[in-house]
């Protein structure tokens, strides 16, 4: 019996209702998470201000890239910016490490008939972590640097990648023979990948756009928001992937 997306995804709602407190508490755990260690890590005032003043400087050059703006900031200025992109990659990656690795043994104990929550996921993760943790540092790098020198490229490197987690968390596998695997099961089922990855892309930039709005809400509350949709939106991928993978496995 062949298999088709409309199934995916319906098995996929049913395990994200069916398990909707503990991935919910999964999602906003790892926000926080997110959030928390993002705070810890971003340069103080002091040193964000001289980026305030940078932004105060250059608001009336509206024809200038990213690439300009940086060149004119000081050596002082680039180096809080750089600061505070490293922060915020560090922070994320954690986080995303921490709900990929939950999510996949959430999954793997329910699958199995076991009674799980969202700190026992966690915990139960921990050995695959380290793995995960290399295997989802090399597949954002790929995938930003496919970005950044067109979207297409890295819409595919993010195709390509996609299965990975899955494989290297349910066979035990080495970072680039998941990623090999990986990419060898994604081109040859790209119409039932494809869709899934662009509507996760577009879903976390309508999450994005909104939270923008919710000006009334303080910027860490709004972090946490912002943060928890993200972690939703990718957990039900996770469970589609994981479904996806089990279906050709089988």
């Amino acid at each position: 019996m062949p298999i088709t997306a409309s199934a995916l995804y319906r098995d996929s709602f049913n395990f994200m209702r069916n398990q909707l407190t503990s991935i919910l508490l999964l999602a906003l755990l790892t926000a926080f998470i997110t959030v928390i260690l993002n705070q810890l890590l971003i340069p103080g005032g002091d040193q964000l201000s001289l980026l305030s003043a940078t932004s105060d400087d250059l608001s009336g050059t509206t024809d200038m890239s990213l690439q300009e703006l940086i060149q004119n900031m000081s050596p002082e200025q680039q180096m809080v910016l750089l600061k505070v992109s490293g922060a915020a990659t560090f922070s994320a990656l954690v986080g995303n490490v921490l709900l990929v690795g939950g999510m996949l043994t959430l999954i793997q104990m329910v699958s199995n008939g076991m009674t799980t929550s969202a700190l026992r996921s966690i915990g139960a993760s921990a050995p695959i972590l380290p793995r995960l943790l290399g295997l989802m540092l090399i597949c954002t790098l790929l995938v930003q640097l496919g970005l950044t020198l067109f979207i297409v490229p890295g819409v595919l490197i993010a195709v390509a990648v996609s299965m990975a987690p899955v494989i290297s968390s349910t066979e035990k596998m080495g970072v680039f023979k998941s990623i090999k695997i990986s990419s060898k099961l994604a081109f040859s089922n790209a119409r039932l990948l494809f869709p899934a990855i662009m509507f996760w892309l577009a879903a976390k930039m309508l999450v994005l756009l909104a939270v923008s709005h919710l000006t009334i809400l303080p910027i860490m509350a709004a972090s946490v928001v912002l943060s928890t949709l993200s972690n939703l939106i990718s957990a039900l991928l996770l469970i589609y992937l994981f479904r996806l993978y089990s279906k050709l496995r089988a």
